[in-house]
């Protein structure tokens, strides 16, 4: 929907990073879920995608964390290229924080930052804005562990401490496994002869169950894998069902 210049970019998200420095005086990083809906077959994606590759790669806020996910959509399947790494999942997504936020409809490409800001993705500006704001919100300190593939499945732990300040919340964990990256030679559709890289390609993304935060508590999980050898990451995320806040992210490559 809307091109920037790169330069300008990376010079207002640096800008923003500077600001959060003064902010938090602890040098701690706050994690921050950065979620981009996308697709192949959308002209205007591949910028979006550009600017999540930057956001990936150079961390350019200094007080976050920046844990980004691409979530290809199916709809734009029937005009003319089927995505290879769409899904009806990221689509019903969407929708969810369409119908919740009362976005202005479904559209790519759409960045939703940490599920509580929804904006055009390719707009570094507002991506800045963003991050500042959700880098304020506390999260639960939640890691994952023990990291490891055995053929074609991926196994994690999950800890999640005992943290006051979340007593009596409700909220739902979820697992993602993610291509680092990947590259598609697109052959129709309004990218038709266009070679196209994407970060963070979501491959599974799966529901794990509520969590309590009455007590500590500790997760196993497995995930099937389906990359193609570029290497892959595991994210999880907290959210509150209700609001659809993320209470807490973490990331580690496998």
């Amino acid at each position: 929907m809307f091109k920037f210049s790169f330069f300008t970019t990376v010079l207002t998200l640096s800008a923003g990073g500077l600001v959060c420095r003064a902010a938090d005086d602890s040098g701690a990083r706050v994690p921050v879920l950065l979620e981009l809906f996308t697709s192949e077959g959308c002209s205007s994606c591949p910028p979006a995608d550009r600017l999540l590759q930057i956001l990936d790669e150079k961390q350019p806020v200094a007080a976050a964390d920046l844990i980004v996910l691409s979530e290809h959509v199916d709809y734009w399947d029937r005009l003319g290229w089927k995505d290879p790494f769409s899904s009806p999942q990221y689509t019903a997504r969407q929708q969810d924080y369409t119908n919740r936020y009362k976005f202005d409809g479904v559209y790519t490409p759409q960045l939703v930052v940490d599920g509580r800001y929804g904006f055009v993705g390719s707009d570094g500006r507002e991506a800045s804005a963003a991050i500042q704001k959700a880098i304020r919100v506390r999260k639960v300190p939640m890691t994952i562990s023990n990291v490891s593939r055995d053929g074609n499945k991926a196994t994690a732990r999950i800890e999640l401490p005992l943290d006051e300040n979340f007593k009596g919340t409700q909220a739902i964990l979820y697992v993602a496994l993610a291509d680092n990256r990947q590259e598609s030679h697109v052959a129709r559709g309004e990218n038709g002869g266009r070679t196209l890289a994407h970060v963070a390609v979501t491959r599974v993304l799966k529901q794990v169950g509520p969590i309590d935060f009455k007590a500590a508590s500790t997760k196993e999980i497995t995930l099937p894998v389906s990359g193609s050898g570029n290497g892959s990451r595991v994210v999880a995320f907290i959210q509150d069902p209700k609001t659809g806040h993320v209470l807490g992210v973490a990331e580690q490559k496998l």
